[in-house]
């Protein structure tokens, strides 16, 4: 059993749903065992069968002390719909791991099941945020940026967004980038077809005024119209699209770096002189391997959300788990889910209302 926190400790707790992903419970364990092992902050609270979750945690000391087991064995699979997950999720391990976050046991939620399922119990249980009409899912995308990372937002959740809901996703876009790659003054760009101002539809014309107008108190530059090559370029360390574009973006991106990497290995394996000069640049491949490995930059964040929720690929192995536990646990640290409600009700009256109070303080 999970010893309770004291006054003074520090440590994050993090309710994970065990049966989500497709790799089975051992991967999760594996998750869970290298982000123990790297941070003596993290407990857990595991949902999932107590009788196999127990056999695999309590092979390792140093995570068998700072787990707690709740058992549950069903399940949501993979291809089940939202709105019948809506109706009858209760009981499963993503219900209950998302509970716990809601009745303020743990801190935030890690799964690696259905997106859509996901977002339409978190939004239940949950609530949205004040100020906050549709949630966003964001990711890490790799760049020429410094940070080696940019943030793009909504890869999913809805595929509607209006100039409102845009704006919020910019608002919430800094904040991520702020927290979660330690950026001062984040830089935001909107995508669009092209960068010229007379091109896109109407409702990405509104949301650029409203974004502009909300950068000065949103601690953020608008940096104005992005297209996709810019996705993983210099110009913008936040990129702002509605779902349906978002997510297009994110699976073409992916299925190209699977290309890419078959590809290499063709091209390496096709002589026995490519095979030689593979030897020979071996370093440099692995640094590119790493560098581009989704695994290491694993987990979407549901944003807008009272209650922080992390999204790990269904595919994801104990290297790609422990990415999205170390992205929840940072972000939790840093107060994140706070800041970022702070950032939205601060944003929302200024551009409406005109509102010129003292803006609230937050990060």
């Amino acid at each position: 059993m999970m010893k309770t926190q004291s006054g003074t400790d520090r440590s994050t707790i993090i309710s994970i749903d065990a049966l989500g992903g497709e790799r089975g419970l051992s991967a999760v364990v594996g998750g869970m065992l290298k982000s123990a092992h790297k941070n003596s902050d993290i407990r857990f609270i595991v949902h999932g069968p107590a009788p196999e979750l127990s056999r695999l945690v309590n092979k390792h000391p140093t995570l068998r002390e700072r787990t707690e087991i709740r058992h549950v064995e069903k399940t949501v699979s993979m291809d089940e719909k939202p709105s019948h997950v809506m109706r009858h999720g209760k009981g499963t391990s993503m219900w209950n791991a998302l509970e716990s976050v809601e009745k303020g046991e743990a801190s935030v939620a890690v799964s690696c099941g259905n997106t859509g399922a996901l977002m339409a119990l978190s939004m239940l249980r949950l609530r949205m945020a004040p100020g906050v009409i549709r949630p966003a899912i964001a990711v890490l995308w790799p760049s020429r940026n410094p940070a080696g990372h940019n943030v793009v937002l909504d890869v999913g959740a809805d595929i509607r967004a209006d100039a409102r809901d845009l704006l919020n996703y910019a608002i919430m876009g800094a904040s991520y980038a702020r927290n979660g790659l330690a950026l001062k003054r984040p830089r935001v760009g909107l995508l669009n077809v092209g960068t010229e101002e007379h091109k896109g539809r109407a409702e990405l014309k509104e949301a650029a005024q409203l974004i502009e107008q909300a950068a000065p108190a949103g601690d953020f530059e608008y940096v104005g119209f992005v297209e996709g090559s810019d996705i993983s370029g210099r110009r913008a360390d936040v990129i702002v699209t509605d779902g349906f574009s978002g997510n297009i973006a994110l699976k073409t991106a992916e299925g190209t770096a699977s290309l890419i990497r078959d590809l290499l290995n063709e091209a390496f394996r096709h002589t026995i002189f490519s095979r030689i000069g593979a030897l020979f640049a071996l370093t440099s491949l692995r640094r590119l391997s790493k560098r581009i490995d989704p695994r290491r930059v694993n987990g979407g964040v549901f944003l807008g959300l009272n209650g922080t929720v992390v999204k790990s690929h269904g595919s994801a192995d104990a290297t790609g788990i422990s990415a999205a536990i170390k992205l929840a646990f940072r972000l939790e640290q840093n107060g994140f889910s706070e800041k970022l409600a702070a950032r939205v009700a601060s944003g929302a009256p200024r551009v409406h209302t005109g509102d010129n109070d003292k803006e609230q303080e937050a990060s």
